[in-house]
């Protein structure tokens, strides 16, 4: 992938995921099921509904005893602000569009009839549902920061791939640079050798005409010797 494309992926990678600062809002609102109301508070997220239906029970879970009853969780022995209630039950739901989201929780005055402060329960289940606006919100930036981090360290490591490939290649260009002078040199030195032997095979070639002509020469004055033998009686 070109270095340009790869740093604009990146860019754009995190200013997508970039969310401004959430602040969390509980509100009082009763819930009815079969025809009985249920007091409680709701808070809604800017978050997609699966990414909050995934994490609402798992929140619910630190409560106590959580079952899903199809259309909402039910929590058994709820433990509230440290305290362990036996006897009580606490409602919640979940819900919203893929965008924006909706929790809910609450509990009926009846499964209460054993505790006494109601009123305390209530307060400890819109605490509960603040606790987890705020977690969500920033398991949510936490999980941003982690993924920046990861384009940081993916950037930071290719710039020193990159620091690496430049000075290797430097310094492959200046062993690159000291090759060259030296067969520049070996050119020139093998441009003088060769004119060198092209004049020493002319003076060869001459030297060669000259011993010729001269073997000729003394060849008849060796023929007119050996003439001049047989003539001797």
């Amino acid at each position: 992938m070109p270095m340009k494309k790869f740093f604009v992926l990146c860019i754009l990678a995190l200013c997508i995921s970039v969310v401004r600062a959430q602040t969390v809002h509980v509100h009082k609102s009763d819930e009815r099921s079969k025809g009985e109301s249920t007091a409680g508070f709701s808070m809604e997220l800017d978050a997609k509904r699966e990414d909050v239906n995934a994490a609402w029970p798992r929140f619910l879970r630190e409560l106590g005893k959580v079952k899903n009853m199809g259309d909402h969780w039910m929590i058994s022995q709820p433990v509230l602000n440290g305290t362990s209630h036996t006897n009580g039950v606490v409602y919640a739901t979940a819900g919203g569009s893929e965008q924006k989201s909706k929790v809910w929780i609450g509990a009926k005055e009846s499964d209460w009839s054993a505790d006494n402060n109601i009123n305390a329960v209530m307060k400890d289940l819109k605490n509960i549902a603040y606790r987890f606006g705020v977690k969500f919100y920033r398991d949510q930036i936490q999980q941003q920061i982690d993924e920046a981090q990861q384009a940081v360290d993916a950037v930071e490591k290719q710039q020193q791939r990159l620091l690496n490939q430049s000075k290797d290649l430097n310094q492959k260009l200046a062993n690159n640079d000291i090759e060259k002078i030296k067969l520049e040199k070996a050119l020139e030195a093998n441009k003088l050798e060769n004119l060198s032997l092209l004049s020493r095979i002319e003076n060869n070639k001459k030297s060669q005409d000259s011993v010729a002509q001269a073997a000729v020469q003394i060849k008849k004055v060796l023929d007119k010797h050996k003439e001049r033998q047989r003539k001797v009686n």
